[in-house]
């Protein structure tokens, strides 16, 4: 998974590096690229899931609004107390 933030201030920004480096996350700081320039990485990626999530449901494979508003009717059914 990849995460741009730009911070605001430098402050901000060492606070956030002491606070990834305090976990041990893996990071790339100082990555330089002009305002304009798209970050191709995460373009990428986000194309690919929405081309999965679109062959998902061209296949069939999702979950419609009606089916879930019976399920939940079906969970509200099932958690009644009995009543003698």
């Amino acid at each position: 998974m990849s995460v741009l933030i730009n911070t605001k201030n430098e402050q901000e920004e060492k606070v956030l590096l002491a606070f990834l480096d305090s976990l041990c996350y893996n990071y790339q700081a100082n990555v330089h690229k002009s305002a304009n320039e798209p970050n191709s990485a995460f373009i990428d990626e986000y194309n690919t899931k929405v081309e999965q999530a679109d062959a998902a449901i061209k296949a069939g494979s999702f979950v419609s609004h009606d089916d879930v508003e019976q399920l939940f009717k079906n969970r509200q059914l099932s958690r009644r107390p009995l009543t003698w």
